[in-house]
């Protein structure tokens, strides 16, 4: 079977990573307005819990349609998809939404930049993910505004609210390299187990903490939000990882800061003030080094046995006893190959470099 798919490194893999970035930058404002008349730890639940009923909706409807062409989650993906719900679900989205009761909606929404500085500096310090000057120096611009919109007059003077949000970036960071070993599977599936598994949880936290639940119309309103911003945004960014390894998959997320701020000043009257446009201007430098990057040398493949979705391109080029529909998943085999092209560190270009 020999199909070409010639198309830009780009795609699809960026505009995954942009979308995601758009459906999640919307959530800090939204759930600013929520977090009126619901309490921080149950709103942190309700919205996860839209995101996997809203997900298991989904595949209900779809039926087998909503399993074919991806790999499923084998008993070795259990561990790595644990740890992703217990950081990124169950922490993480605490932190946040106390964060934002302590905090201004829009220097809020632009410290959740750090969570693309934590998932990069987590893949290239511990998965050892290749990370150019250029990615660097982006990721610098991205670090000095959010040092700008701490800083006081008189040195950086971080408030609980402040910390809080940064605290649910790292702990978003490490559920992103979490997420990225088991990215070959059904990207459906991993939203909505982890969206059903922490909803339940931080409910059920908040229930034994004395929480009340909030009236129907704003259950429903919470889990419209989970479902877009939660849970389509992680099938998006599940899919990115695939195309774009992590520390570029958390560098493009760096979108969705600047939609959540200019909500947060557009719905919720935050004043845009200097501070705030010449960290959003710094943090846009960074975007912008991240977004025209170019990695293209000359490479080599070994042997490779795995299972995703995949179309016959030039990396899938085996043998199929009968006509197939495009994309599809097994398992099969890569044999050795050495090419050139730009490339980023996908499931098939986990090279190390000199």
């Amino acid at each position: 079977m020999s199909q070409s798919h010639s198309h830009s490194h780009l795609w699809p893999g960026v505009p995954l990573a942009l979308g995601s970035a758009a459906l999640f930058g919307a959530t800090p404002p939204l759930s600013k307005l929520l977090l009126d008349t619901v309490n921080p730890f149950m709103l942190a639940g309700l919205l996860y819990l839209g995101a996997g009923l809203g997900l298991a909706l989904y595949r209900r409807l779809r039926g087998k349609q909503a399993m074919d062409g991806e790999a499923q989650l084998r008993s070795g993906d259990i561990p790595w998809l644990a740890l992703a719900i217990g950081m990124g679900g169950v922490v993480a989205p605490v932190l946040l939404m106390y964060g934002l009761s302590l905090n201004s909606a829009s220097s809020s929404a632009l410290l959740l930049n750090l969570e693309g500085l934590a998932t990069m500096a987590i893949a290239w310090l511990a998965y050892r993910e290749n990370v150019d000057r250029r990615l660097l120096f982006g990721a610098f611009a991205i670090l000095a505004g959010a040092v700008l919109l701490s800083w006081d007059g008189n040195g950086v003077a971080l408030n609980p609210g402040a910390l809080l949000v940064a605290g649910a970036c790292v702990a978003w960071g490490i559920d992103n390299n979490f997420t990225r070993k088991i990215s070959a599977t059904d990207p459906v599936v991993i939203a909505m187990l982890k969206g059903l598994v922490a909803g339940v949880v931080n409910v059920g936290l908040a229930l034994a903490g004395g929480a009340s639940f909030p009236a129907a119309s704003i259950v429903a309103a919470t889990a419209a939000v989970g479902f877009l911003g939660i849970g389509v945004s992680l099938v998006m960014f599940i899919l990115a990882l695939r195309h774009l390894g992590t520390a570029r998959t958390g560098a493009y997320f760096s979108l969705a800061p600047f939609i959540g701020a200019l909500l947060a000043i557009a719905i919720l009257g935050d004043p845009l003030t200097l501070k705030l446009a010449m960290a959003g201007l710094l943090m846009g430098v960074g975007l912008w080094l991240h977004l025209s990057e170019r990695h293209e040398h000359e490479h080599d493949h070994e042997a490779l046995e795995h299972e995703h979705s995949h179309v016959h391109d030039e990396h899938h080029q085996h043998h199929h006893d009968g006509a197939v529909s495009e994309p599809h998943s097994h398992w099969h085999r890569h044999a050795p190959m050495r090419h050139r092209h730009p490339h980023y560190p996908d499931l098939h270009h986990r090279h190390g470099h000199g």
